[in-house]
């Protein structure tokens, strides 16, 4: 048997609804003759009469009544879709989901999202931290409208992701004010076997800093490696080392964790990126964020 002709059954759901072919053939706008047709051939689909005529109205068989009670439950359901998908647009429409690689300073993260903040015109925000190659396949399934990270995403077949730059800054040294005192010389001599505290390797600032250290010919005492940069200032702050933070924050690590600048490298340029699933960013949001990263951060 073959399918059911849901055009034709919507046909019959009206004519039911309406109890004659005329008020159907004036709410569905087309021809008496048409729907007459459509209801002939459904009839003999089924091998069975829907209707019986009394006068000018039509009035439904059982095997008519049996037909409308599960066409009342399609249409039905159909309705109930129709609203439910403009609620879930209407929904995505006013959320911005942002993933945010885990080695990314929080105050990267914080400066980029804050106008996303207390605004009555902005949308829902909601951000997902995470290892970055865990947050690429939900990007790439549109779980996140956008992802911030410190390395850009290399090409893949399997993944239409483009990386979009926000901007590039240099890394300063800092410290508790009390441990720059101690440490005699001039920057970068003065670092040498001074306790320092290092990002993980799997952060891209790891391995620059270590290529740096021996391109100047010093030899810091590493007392400690985080993943979490927030957890590097809050030991900053104690005393524990020197540790390092892009540029573009310096002055807000400063203040926040009362350290002191000991100098800057601008041979390590750290970069930063919004990487999304359009080559050709859309979404008002999205367009909004790195827009203000590129204005306000990275000017």
């Amino acid at each position: 048997m073959q399918n059911i002709n849901f055009k034709h059954l919507y046909y019959f759901w009206v004519v039911a609804r309406e109890g004659s072919i005329s008020r159907a053939s004036e709410a569905l706008n087309i021809t008496p003759q048409t729907i007459s047709a459509q209801l002939t051939t459904l009839e003999s689909r089924w091998e069975v009469p829907l209707f019986t005529r009394e006068g000018r109205s039509l009035r439904l068989t059982e095997a008519g009544k049996f037909v409308q009670s599960y066409a009342d439950a399609i249409f039905s359901l159909g309705a109930e879709l129709d609203i439910a998908l403009q609620q879930q647009q209407l929904d995505q429409a006013e959320k911005l989901t942002v993933g945010a690689v885990d080695v990314l300073p929080k105050l990267i993260t914080h400066l980029v999202l804050k106008p996303f903040i207390g605004q009555a015109s902005s949308p829902s925000l909601v951000c997902k931290e995470g290892k970055f190659d865990e947050l690429l396949p939900q990007l790439a399934m549109h779980k996140l409208d956008v992802l911030l990270s410190d390395r850009p995403v290399p090409p893949a077949p399997n993944l239409r992701l483009y990386n979009h730059r926000l901007g590039e800054c240099g890394v300063s040294i800092l410290a508790a004010p009390s441990l720059i005192d101690d440490a005699a010389g001039e920057f970068p001599n003065n670092l040498n076997h001074q306790p320092f505290l290092l990002p993980t390797t799997n952060n891209t600032l790891r391995s620059a800093l270590e290529q740096w250290f021996a391109e100047q010919g010093i030899a810091p005492h590493i007392v400690a490696e985080f993943d979490d940069s927030a957890l590097v200032k809050a030991f900053g702050h104690a005393g524990a080392g020197f540790f390092a933070c892009p540029s573009a924050i310096e002055e807000q690590v400063c203040k926040q964790y009362s350290v002191a600048l000991a100098g800057r490298i601008d041979g390590i340029r750290e970069q930063f990126y919004a990487i999304s699933t359009e080559k050709k960013l859309k979404k008002a949001a999205v367009i909004a964020l790195t827009e203000n990263a590129r204005d306000q951060l990275f000017k």
